[in-house]
């Protein structure tokens, strides 16, 4: 049974010979970098050899909506024949220094037409994908902000980098963006869960302390 995720990687590590038998450039990009300009169509597909991007919206209230992180082995944004207008108001962010094997939509779909493994992987990681939202809109809204906080705490330690444990590099500003909540209620809820073991802080990182008592305060959809 497969549980939300907001961090997506090696979805797609078994193409990766493939990939390399194809048609493709090889770009790379710095920290901080956009991997596509911001307003742009989605007018290519990128595989991911190294490094790792956020994914995101900005509002034109000023607000940032983080959708996800993606990683090693992963592809973005997806292929699929459809022009979403939406897609425009999204933008995705270099973390590290990323190394990609970048495709056009007709190398792509070349692929996917001939390819029927390859096929079946993305309508799989689509399924993933709108999982994730569909769990957030079905079961987010009516939770508290302190099951909120935990359930994402407890698939990002589940599903995160390798060897990353119970330590999770984010700050209380990108918990406040994935989450659309305030920064005062997430420092509020991070307090909390400090001051019942279940959590320790530092700058740029929590660190999940007891696992169990989190997983205790979450929803069972996250389990």
């Amino acid at each position: 049974m497969l549980v939300p995720r907001y961090y997506f990687a090696d979805d797609f590590c078994a193409f990766y010979q493939y990939f390399l038998s194809q048609p493709h450039t090889e770009r790379t990009f710095q920290k901080g970098d956009y991997l596509w300009k911001p307003g742009q169509p989605y007018d290519r597909i990128q595989y991911y050899v190294s490094g790792a991007s956020v994914h995101f919206s900005d509002h034109e209230s000023g607000h940032r909506k983080i959708i996800s992180f993606h990683g090693p082995g992963t592809i973005l944004p997806g292929y699929h024949t459809t022009d979403f207008r939406i897609e425009l108001s999204l933008s995705t962010t270099a973390l590290s220094n990323i190394k990609v094997l970048e495709f056009t939509i007709p190398q792509f779909k070349a692929m996917f037409e001939s390819n029927a493994a390859l096929a079946e992987n993305v309508v799989n990681w689509y399924s993933k994908y709108v999982n994730r939202f569909l769990f957030e809109t079905i079961h987010q809204e009516f939770n508290s902000s302190q099951v909120k906080l935990c359930n994402l705490l407890y698939l990002l330690t589940m599903n995160q980098p390798a060897n990353s444990g119970l330590t999770i590099e984010m700050t209380q500003e990108n918990i406040a963006d994935l989450l659309g909540m305030s920064r005062v209620q997430i420092t509020r809820e991070v307090t909390d869960l400090r001051s019942k073991g279940i959590l320790a802080t530092a700058r740029g990182r929590l660190t999940v302390t007891d696992i169990r008592a989190l997983a205790s305060l979450c929803t069972e959809e996250t389990m």
